[in-house]
């Protein structure tokens, strides 16, 4: 998928991904392309700094831990993350239902 589709949606998509658990930054990128059967292969390059912009901002919190018999940073939604992502997915079906409108209109 090319990369200028997903600006603007991928703090959603990194917070919908560590919502139902923690997960390490390379966990967080195979569960993007697992749930999307593929079609999202995000470099490293654009999802740890997303991480670590969504930290600072108080979405989510990082912790190290050992995975894998590896050191790695955790990462688990807080309740401002839960909040931003409940208002990502409202902005999300509004945006969907206006481009469908255009691009689909007989619906």
């Amino acid at each position: 998928m090319n990369a200028d589709t997903l600006r603007g949606h991928m703090d959603a998509l990194l917070l919908s991904v560590v919502e139902r658990e923690p997960l390490h930054g390379y966990a967080i990128i195979e569960a993007l392309r697992e749930r999307s059967g593929g079609a999202l292969d995000v470099p490293t390059g654009t999802v740890y700094p997303a991480l670590r912009r969504l930290e600072r901002a108080g979405y989510l919190a990082g912790e190290w831990a050992v995975a894998g018999g590896r050191k790695r940073r955790t990462y688990r939604l807080t309740d401002s993350g839960r909040a931003a992502l409940a208002g990502e997915r409202s902005a999300w079906k509004s945006f969907t239902t206006a481009i469908g409108s255009v691009l689909d209109p007989s619906r």
